[in-house]
């Protein structure tokens, strides 16, 4: 599990993220294991936050992963630095983007 600074309650917001972006996890339990991170994983080569290579989708959160995830969170406006380290302006980024609690039945 790599919740990434996460509660339980914004890593289910996450995980309730990626099924309504149509990427299911599989899982809604607020543990980010492998299945959450191979969703998040499709979700970043579909959308081309992959950053010119496809990731593999393993579910195994390494640099490339990191680097797709902060290219996801600056779509968003966190001006992140893409390195790939979950240092603490990555983390805050995620923590915030999660923030919001969501109310989707597919995600109970």
């Amino acid at each position: 599990m790599n919740n990434l600074g996460l509660t339980v309650a914004r890593a289910k917001n996450w995980q309730c993220f990626l099924t309504r972006s149509g990427f299911e996890p599989w899982e809604h339990n607020g543990l980010l294991g492998t299945d959450s991170w191979k969703a998040a994983q499709r979700l970043f080569n579909a959308q081309g936050f992959h950053g010119g290579t496809r990731l593999v989708v393993d579910g195994i959160v390494g640099p490339r992963t990191i680097k797709a995830l902060q290219r996801f969170l600056n779509s968003y406006g966190f001006g992140l630095a893409v390195d790939g380290i979950v240092g603490d302006r990555t983390t805050d980024a995620f923590w915030e983007f999660n923030g919001v609690p969501v109310t989707d039945p597919r995600c109970v």
